[in-house]
């Protein structure tokens, strides 16, 4: 591992200025930097986000109206942990460095007019396999002013969830956002928008029939409406995002589990946990806003989840987060108006050539509370402040300080926590 790291390294390090290329059909990095809205999307969604200067020319292929391009992406994170004599019975937590994520993606056009194509696989570092991620087909429907995605994909429930893991602004998800959505789904989804492009709503409805063995299902059927007002829409800087999105979801075969790890990949324990119980189906509703005047922006996301289970009094678990972010070298984190999502930070001078990256800035506060009737799943809270270093469009560093405080059966345990991340994506 240490070697192919090594490798990647040098290979991005080396790569003369000249040779950045661009995807078929992309504009050059200086048209695409002159506004941080974009107003186009394709089957990959967020997973296939395509750098604004690719440091390989040899990935995009095309023939007779098809077209073809390879990426990819491999994390490798670093924990360790200081925990007060508390914390240390309620979880098993010990120094880690290890593979986060490693995967491939395939995505392109197909000859067939408003027809785009994705192909994901992945790592699952926890079975040791490998597995289908974003994968499905897309098309574009302009008179409907939408388009449909048939495959596997996200639901379309929370901007953090809907955002690939590379291109979020911390390491990990908040603990409830993991503990209630998951990550994937297989079915159909509808993403349109109004005439003048200031409301953007989602509509997905899914089943388990192929994903019953994945680690990610845990529902037999969800259906998914998320609404997205722009008001600012038509600003090539200003970003104001507000949403309101509602799930409902039958249980996994007449049960439920909601769990998450505390921000921590790499630890050995969960944070929250409720156990498996009997349980018929749940209503999630979630509410959003994001603003972005430019270089900083401010975001909250919160999520009320109301089960239907009367041998456990009806539970309603709920919880959040606050951001703060800030680009201190200047850029603008982009954000796609189409499917209502922010992409990844493009660094106006990358250290490779020169320059100094993209520093960012991140200070999160997220809290979960799963103690609800019968249920004792723990109250968690964590802040966390890091620093995101954007070496280049295909390197990034994290340096990640979390304090967390876990309360569960009467017990009050306190975490710090100390983690960092080498990410490389093409």
């Amino acid at each position: 591992m240490r070697v192919s790291l090594a490798a990647i390294v040098l290979l991005i390090s080396v790569a003369p200025a000249p040779a950045f290329a661009q995807a078929a059909g992309a504009q050059p990095p200086s048209q695409q930097q002159s506004s941080t809205i974009t107003t186009t999307r394709e089957a990959a969604e967020a997973d296939g986000d395509t750098p604004a200067r690719s440091v390989i020319a040899f990935n995009n292929y095309g023939w007779r109206g098809f077209t073809f391009r390879w990426g990819g992406g491999l994390l490798y994170d670093y924990a360790t942990y200081s925990q007060d004599a508390n914390s240390q019975s309620q979880m098993s937590l010990s120094s880690v460095a290890d593979l986060r994520d490693f995967r491939v993606l395939l995505k392109g056009k197909t000859p067939i007019p408003h027809v785009t194509y994705t192909l994901g696989y992945m790592y699952d570092k926890a079975k040791g396999e490998w597995r289908f991620r974003q994968t499905g087909i897309m098309v574009d429907i302009p008179r409907a002013y939408g388009d449909v995605f048939i495959g596997r994909t996200k639901e379309g429930f929370s901007t953090s969830k809907i955002m690939v893991g590379y291109q979020g602004w911390t390491n990990e998800r908040a603990t409830i956002n993991d503990a209630l959505i998951p990550i994937l789904a297989d079915g159909v989804k509808w993403t349109g928008r109004v005439p003048n492009g200031k409301l953007v709503y989602t509509a997905g409805f899914y089943g388990d029939a192929l994903s019953e063995g994945e680690s990610f299902n845990k529902h037999d059927n969800q259906a998914v409406f998320r609404g997205v007002w722009e008001p600012l829409y038509g600003s090539d800087k200003r970003v104001l995002h507000i949403a309101f999105e509602t799930r409902y979801a039958l249980s996994n075969n007449g049960s439920l589990q909601y769990r998450s790890k505390p921000e921590s990949y790499q630890a050995q324990s969960y944070a929250i946990d409720t156990g498996k119980f009997s349980a018929d189906s749940t209503n999630t509703y979630g509410v959003e806003t994001y603003y972005r005047p430019g270089p900083t922006m401010f975001g909250m996301e919160y999520f009320f989840n109301a089960v239907n289970a009367p041998d456990s009094g009806n539970p309603m678990f709920h919880g959040g987060e606050l951001l703060f972010a800030r680009i201190l070298t200047g850029e603008t984190r982009p954000y796609n108006a189409r499917g209502a999502y922010f992409e990844r930070v493009s660094p106006r001078r990358s250290v490779f050539n020169g320059g100094p990256g993209a520093w960012e800035l991140i200070a999160r506060f997220s809290y979960s509370d799963m103690d609800s009737k019968t249920i004792q799943g723990g109250r968690f809270w964590r802040l966390t402040p890091m620093v995101n270093w954007h070496m280049s469009d295909n390197v990034r560093l994290e340096f990640v300080y979390g304090y967390g405080t876990l309360d569960r059966f009467g017990v009050v345990g306190r975490t710090q926590f100390f983690q960092s991340r080498i990410q490389f994506q093409l």
